[in-house]
């Protein structure tokens, strides 16, 4: 295998060669899934059977739903068929759809974050043109841009790193087939691939300042309310997106940001499983967890 053309398949490593390991990781990643798949269709059920909740922080939380569905489906079921069939293998086209699918869902959930930060900014800080501004066309429009900024974000990247040659091995020390690990096995010169990464960097600054913000200018006007009780309401509607927001930057860093003296097979891989498994799982039970209305229309349904 000596050129991109001749490339018929990559060996991901995953992350044991040890029959038992093998799985014990596939039952633990079955049980993620399975917690991940339940807890999404399940937001996504209850927003749709409870008309009360048809408003535009529902909608964009059952897209959010949708992406970690989608994201945590492009790598895991994978990931657990390598540990069942000890078959690693994972062809050029498989590998070039797994990172064109990771790009978009990954990104469109920055996106996604972005706007629901938006929509809180402008529900407590512009209250009474809150009905205006995020008018079911503006809230539809603005997840449809964002997903096809994040299409041609995500055929750039991918066709950017396919077109790098991959001489001698062809083994990718990940789970699935992660940007930053085809650098490493690629033969010629990456410059143009880590450029685009550093750009989408660069942007992901600038919607990370927009958050930042957002966030500075609704604590402020939370504090001039004038009970603790109207304080406490408001905090309550925004802790669930700051606390998936930030564990989705905390992953994001510490999975490509880290020092390069940190970086290890084994790091590489934990960093990975929380940057692409850990949010799917979390983000409903955050959202869920204190969600009074979530709760009841939940109720309404188990009760049936």
């Amino acid at each position: 295998m000596t050129n991109q053309s001749s490339m018929k398949e990559f060996i991901l490593m995953g992350f044991s060669d040890d029959p038992d390991l093998q799985m014990l990781h596939s039952v633990m990643f079955l049980i993620v899934y399975i917690t991940a798949l339940t807890g999404n269709f399940l937001i996504i059920i209850v927003v749709a059977a409870d008309h009360h909740l048809y408003t535009p922080m529902y909608f964009f939380l059952v897209n959010l739903s949708l992406l970690d569905i989608c994201s945590i489906s492009t790598t895991v079921p994978k990931s657990i068929a390598v540990s069942l069939t000890n078959n690693k293998g994972i062809s050029f086209t498989g590998c070039v759809t797994q990172v064109f699918l990771m790009v978009t869902f990954v990104g469109g959930e920055l996106a996604l974050l972005t706007i629901m930060a938006y929509d809180r900014y402008v529900a407590i800080c512009r209250s009474l043109h809150y009905g205006l501004i995020m008018n079911w066309n503006a809230c539809i429009q603005m997840v449809a841009i964002s997903f096809i900024c994040n299409l041609i974000h995500a055929v750039l990247e991918t066709s950017v790193t396919f077109k790098l040659n991959f001489c001698g091995s062809n083994v990718i020390v990940q789970y699935f087939c992660d940007i930053p690990q085809l650098q490493k096995i690629s033969c010629t010169d990456t410059k143009v691939s880590k450029m685009v990464i550093l750009v989408g960097f660069f942007l992901d600054s600038f919607i990370f300042a927009f958050i930042f913000a957002s966030y500075i200018h609704i604590f402020s006007a939370v504090m001039k309310m004038p009970t603790v009780q109207s304080r406490h309401k408001v905090f309550s509607t925004c802790t669930p997106h700051l606390t998936v927001f930030s564990l989705f930057i905390i992953t994001a860093v510490f999975s490509y940001m880290r020092p390069k003296s940190f970086s290890t097979p084994s790091v590489d891989l934990l960093s990975a499983v929380l940057y692409t498994a850990l949010p799917p799982v979390l983000n409903p039970i955050i959202y869920s967890f204190r969600n009074k209305d979530l709760q009841k229309a939940l109720m309404k349904i188990l009760e049936k």
